[in-house]
């Protein structure tokens, strides 16, 4: 080779060895190689060597080029290699560590009640129906002997859906309304669900869950609602010296209706609303009002969770927080 292209080989394979980083490396190649790189500038000069030179001389450039990119190439496989190395060096595991151990899940408290809740009322012969959480105005309301006008419908209580035939049901009495259109008295069923209104605060969620229950059959009486509410109540909370009442209040799908009240002794606790079902519903059901008659109601698993685990905050049931909700599991 002709002295420059030797000395500028040597330098080139100098600087090449001393490079870490892949960016200086592509700076050294254009350096070199590139269009104005030192070797390319040899060959631009070739028309100034005598014409029986040039051969020669354009070989041995030719011949220091693919030096320097061998060599570029190998010192850019030494870099990725250092670097996959040191990679692998910071993620290595130390095996010598002791375990992290997975966590293990449980049941949300109001999971826990519902499952409950369903366990009972099976004991007393009742099955389990459901239905979707998107309701028609027909089965949440118009069914339920609720007027066009009623105050439920009020847009400050319930979520409509955007195309104003559609909302988030308000209860989980539609389930019974889908039921018996499929099924004939007698009909003992339990409808357990998310349901959805307008209220947030220490007792109330805009989502909370319900328990409804229906009994249809040709001789039931406000005495067998009694009993079975008292019976259920009693089971749940294993309590013997639990007080139950029924207070008169007002429901548009029952008549009569009444409030269930809850004491252990202190004072008296409102846990839902039963009554007599309302001979509208039942011709809105297809079921002869003249041959059966039954009753209905309607109970918070949240608030008998509240009560049953001591919890004065309804939100924390959904906040998420894994040091409250460990201590039911």
């Amino acid at each position: 080779m002709s002295p420059d292209v030797d000395a500028i080989v040597k330098e080139a394979l100098a600087v090449l060895a001393g490079i870490e980083d892949a960016v200086r490396l592509d700076q050294a190649k254009a350096r070199y190689l590139g269009k104005s790189g030192a070797l390319t500038q040899l060959l631009k000069g070739l028309s100034k060597l005598p014409a029986a030179e040039r051969p020669a001389f354009g070989s041995r450039v030719n011949a220091a080029k693919e030096k320097l990119e061998a060599a570029l190439e190998a010192q850019r496989a030494r870099i990725e290699a250092r670097k996959l190395e040191a990679r692998l060096m910071e993620e290595a595991l130390d095996v010598t560590l002791p375990g992290k151990g997975l966590g293990v899940g449980g049941i949300h408290p109001v999971t826990r009640t519902m499952e409950r809740i369903e366990q009972l009322f099976r004991s007393m012969g009742f099955e389990v129906a459901d239905g979707p959480e998107i309701e028609t105005d027909y089965y949440n309301f118009t069914a339920l002997n609720q007027p066009e006008n009623h105050p439920a419908r009020s847009m400050h209580d319930t979520f409509y859906l955007a195309d104003g035939k559609h909302l988030l049901r308000t209860h989980t009495s539609p389930i019974q309304i889908r039921y018996l259109e499929s099924h004939r008295p007698p009909v003992k069923i339990i409808a357990p669900g998310r349901v959805y209104r307008h209220d947030y605060d220490a007792t109330h969620s805009p989502m909370f869950h319900q328990i409804e229950g229906l009994w249809l059959d040709e001789h039931i009486t406000l005495a067998d609602l009694k009993g079975v509410l008292i019976e259920f109540l009693g089971k749940f909370f294993e309590r013997d010296d639990l007080k139950v009442r029924f207070r008169p209040s007002f429901f548009p799908f029952t008549e009569p209706s009444a409030e269930i009240d809850m004491s252990f002794g202190d004072g008296w606790l409102e846990m839902g609303g039963a009554g007599m079902v309302h001979p509208n519903v039942l011709r809105n059901m297809n079921v002869d009002s003249e041959k059966f008659q039954g009753f209905a109601f309607g109970l918070g698993p949240d608030r008998l969770t509240m009560l049953r685990y001591g919890i004065n905050d309804l939100r924390l049931f959904y906040e998420n927080d894994l040091r409250f909700l460990k201590q039911f599991n």
